[in-house]
């Protein structure tokens, strides 16, 4: 594999690359795509991106894979399923199944990976996907058992999405650095090029195996790369050297979709914003400890005004800790209606009349959080704006050094309120209430297999939540997508682009 590691040094490299490549599109059967975010490692559970993420499973497989056609989860790398009890699935493996090396696929590769990162040292960076399993075991060379912690309801969901197969014997030669920039998978495009956090080139695999539902790949060659400034993606677009792009303004999306040559595509998605209330952390007796102070805080913000202005689509206020289209997302909770005046009266009720100064920590575009410092000084409450990366705000969060964090959560794309929910309030390092009783609801819903016993622990919880004002669900999110023309594409809501089922016209 080619590595341009030079190419990273380079300022400015989104311009020298572009000023290289070719008329984008059919003609020489490649996928030129632009994006703005970057990737640190092609390594699944460390990279915290979309855009990293959307690469690698085009790069690996797992035991099972989400069609979110038909809503259903099916066969992968593995061929069947069992639960022997509910502790313990077993799979028969599929054989005959290749990595991008030529290594053969069994269960060693499958004991081998989810055993390595479901170890604590490994520092898989989302715990919530890996910390249900407590082991892996190989029964023969084509049947594995995983012996799950405690049970737990989005087991299948997990293995058809953030859990994919590394290959042992070429993970084990290279270690994690090296793999995870120069990945091999058994999915239907293969690394062949790249320049660490800037680019990526996949190559069709030409050895996917024949029974994979994610079908075997139409489109010979797609290039990725990192352009974070819009206007350059839409200029490329237009000059026909990109062939895809996302997360488009509603304003420049409408300009796009003039252009004959460009299809623009609106899709909803899992994503909503929120804001996070530190009740309890840290040293500082944050006013955010006070209930009546969270409560003026979702009155004083016109959630939907600030969404019409920026967000644009079909953007709506969302009054839970979930996404109303996700399972046990019901919406019979506490609603709190932009109303100013109700927000001061709040504020003096809990002691600050003319008041206060806070900090807000920042993982969301500005213009949005301007607006939302905005509405908060019209009622005395003065806001500094701390805009940080994903990463730092988390540490930070998680230390208790903030009053509140203004972010947006995706749930790995899993159309199960468990996903975003029990992360931020069934006890983890992102829970900074720790209600025993909210906890406690929501292990239930978590572990349960009764849909309806899931959904009256998670409707407690959420009535809980809203009562208390523990966070402000801001509002839903929907993605614009700008694509060639003749670009066959279809957009998902779990944000995952399947490049490998689109196709030319």
């Amino acid at each position: 594999m080619k590595r341009n590691w030079s190419l990273s040094l380079i300022a400015g490299v989104g311009l020298a690359v572009a000023a290289n490549v070719a008329q984008a599109g059919k003609a020489d059967d490649t996928l030129n795509v632009a994006v703005s975010g970057e990737a640190a490692t092609m390594d699944n559970y460390k990279v915290a991106s979309r855009e990293g993420l959307i690469i690698a499973r085009h790069l690996f497989d797992n035991l099972l894979y989400k069609d979110l056609d038909t809503n259903t989860i099916v066969p992968a790398l593995a061929e069947s399923y069992r639960f022997v009890d509910n502790l313990t699935m077993e799979f028969k493996l599929r054989q005959g199944v290749t990595f991008h090396n030529g290594e053969p696929f069994d269960a060693d590769d499958v004991v081998y990976t989810l055993n390595m990162v479901a170890a604590e040292d490994y520092g898989t960076r989302y715990r919530i996907i890996v910390d249900w399993i407590k082991s892996v075991e190989k029964i023969d060379q084509y049947t594995v058992r995983i012996n799950m912690a405690q049970p737990y309801a989005l087991a299948l969901e997990m293995l058809a999405g953030p859990l994919p197969i590394y290959p042992n014997e070429y993970f084990e030669s290279v270690g994690a650095s090296e793999f995870g920039v120069a990945p091999i998978g058994t999915g239907p495009y293969r690394l062949t090029d790249i320049t660490p956090g800037t680019r990526w080139v996949l190559e069709a695999f030409k050895g996917h195996y024949d029974s994979s539902p994610k079908g075997q790949p139409a489109i010979g060659k797609i290039d990725v790369r990192v352009l974070p400034e819009p206007n350059i993606q839409y200029a490329e677009l237009l000059t026909g050297k990109l062939d895809w792009i996302w997360r488009v303004p509603p304003d420049q999306a409408d300009k796009l979709e003039e252009n004959p040559k460009i299809s623009v595509l609106s899709a909803p998605i899992m994503r909503i914003g929120y804001i996070h209330f530190n009740v309890n952390a840290g040293t500082e007796a944050y006013p955010t400890r006070k209930k009546e102070v969270r409560q003026a805080i979702l009155h004083a913000i016109d959630r939907q005004g600030i969404a019409d202005a920026f967000v644009g689509g079909s953007a709506k206020v969302v009054h839970t800790a979930c996404n109303p289209v996700q399972f046990g997302c019901m919406q019979d909770v506490a609603k709190y209606d932009y109303d100013p005046e109700r927000a001061k009266a709040l504020l003096a009720k809990a002691g600050y009349p003319d008041g206060f100064e806070t900090e807000l920590l920042v993982v969301a575009p500005r213009p949005q959080a301007e607006a939302v410092a905005a509405d908060l000084a019209k009622v005395g409450i003065t806001v500094r704006l701390n805009e940080q990366q994903y990463a730092a705000a988390a540490d930070k969060w998680r230390a208790g050094d903030a009053a509140m964090t203004f972010s947006n959560w995706g749930s790995y794309g899993i159309g199960d309120m468990a996903l975003i929910t029990s992360n931020f309030f069934a006890g983890g390092v992102d829970d900074l209430v720790q209600d025993t009783q909210l906890i406690e609801w929501l292990s239930t819903g978590d572990t349960a297999t009764d849909p309806a016993v899931r959904e009256e622990n998670y409707a407690k919880a959420l009535k809980a939540i809203a009562e208390n004002a523990y966070w402000m669900s801001m509002w839903n999110f929907n993605v614009n997508y700008a694509t060639n023309s003749e670009l066959d594409f279809k957009p998902h809501p779990d944000e995952f682009a399947r490049w490998f089922k689109s196709s030319w016209k």
